[in-house]
């Protein structure tokens, strides 16, 4: 069994769903492993170059081997036509997404296969490994920056978001924003987390917490009446944890957008704007970390944040994370024809 772990296409990831402790084990147990080149990835080649990997130039992975599996986090390059491997990779195809017949079709039009790592799911249907943890993280430290720049600069911002070598650095620059702006003696931003027991949630929540901030925290119970849902207008930071899907309800309608309201940010951190199952509709496109604001009202500010790769504003703690969680799954690759990844496969032939 070869796995090829591919360059990620986005400037900003810089994440890498498996380590090199991971590839010694892997090793161990009869793999190969390719790691193509990248510079961007958090952690150096040198070290997958220790742990036994082979290494590849970045981008070489449609000559690789039929039967290795591609291994990717995010999108493909857009000019390929036809996908002839297996890929494993967050594929973003099977909810109505921009794109997403596109890139099914490549893979028909090829004879490869998506297995999609948002899909890889064990018995009771929960997935076997997510980076919603660190997404809930930083995307609250995200919306906490663009409230920041609203209390001290008229203009939209800030212009851009950082990377961070570890969650204590940023953490401590968050500290000293709100001491640098005088706002620890001022009212801090109150937040409502909706989603607060999922991973994403508890990201969401430990980072608001750890800045001694008023978190509100939201679920099922709270939100089971399908709304409205007039007390997140009554919150100044709104952290949505849930994900687009048939069935959930809007929590922020275009209403909202000249309504009373005390709201200023809204922080989408499951950011599926082109879904038509979003629960913010006032927005239609995901920012990033070089432009990560969308302004909907100036007359009473209303940002949004929506970055669809929040987990590498810390690459290195998310990457470990994810890879220790999936590590399990990838033994399995052996036996791609049963169990986690036969259900994988079936899905994607569904949505095919």
């Amino acid at each position: 069994m070869h796995i090829w772990i591919r360059a990620e296409v986005r400037d900003f990831e810089k994440r890498v769903g498996i380590t090199p402790e991971a590839v010694t084990k892997l090793i161990a147990e009869g793999f190969e492993i390719t790691i193509e080149e990248s510079k961007h990835r958090a952690i150096p080649i040198k070290n997958y170059q220790s742990s036994g990997a082979n290494i590849a130039p970045a981008n070489s992975w449609q000559s690789a081997p039929l039967d290795a599996l591609i291994f990717g986090l995010k999108e493909l390059p857009g000019n390929i036509n036809i996908l002839k491997h297996k890929h494993i990779m967050f594929g973003h195809a099977y909810k109505g997404q921009d794109g997403a017949n596109k890139l099914l079709g490549k893979f028909k039009d090829g004879g490869g296969a998506l297995y999609d790592l948002e899909y890889l799911l064990d018995k009771n249907n929960s997935r076997i490994a997510a980076f919603g943890y660190w997404a809930g993280f930083s995307g609250t430290a995200v919306g906490l920056k663009v409230w920041l720049h609203q209390q001290t600069n008229n203009l939209l911002g800030p212009k851009k978001i950082n990377v961070y070598s570890s969650r204590n650095e940023l953490v401590q620059e968050l500290i000293n924003d709100f001491e640098n702006n005088n706002l620890n003696n001022r009212t801090k931003p109150n937040v409502i987390v909706i989603g607060a027991l999922g991973r994403v949630g508890k990201g969401a929540t430990e980072l608001a917490e750890s800045l001694k901030l008023k978190v509100t925290n939201w679920d099922i119970n709270e939100t089971k009446h399908g709304g409205p849902f007039p007390e997140i207008l009554n919150h100044n930071i709104f952290i949505n944890c849930i994900l687009a899907h048939p069935g959930v309800p809007i929590f922020v309608p275009s209403s909202a957008i000249n309504a009373s309201r005390k709201l200023s940010v809204i922080s989408d951190i499951s950011c599926d704007p082109d879904s038509p199952y979003n629960p913010i509709p006032i927005y239609d496109t995901a920012t990033s970390f070089a432009s990560p604001v969308i302004r909907i009202s100036d007359k009473t500010p209303l940002d949004i944040t929506a970055i669809d790769n929040l987990p590498s504003m810390l690459p290195v703690e998310s990457s470990e994370d994810f890879s220790t969680q999936l590590l399990p799954a990838l033994f399995e690759l052996k036996n791609i024809n049963q169990g986690i990844w036969a259900k994988a496969h079936k899905i994607y032939l569904k949505h095919l």
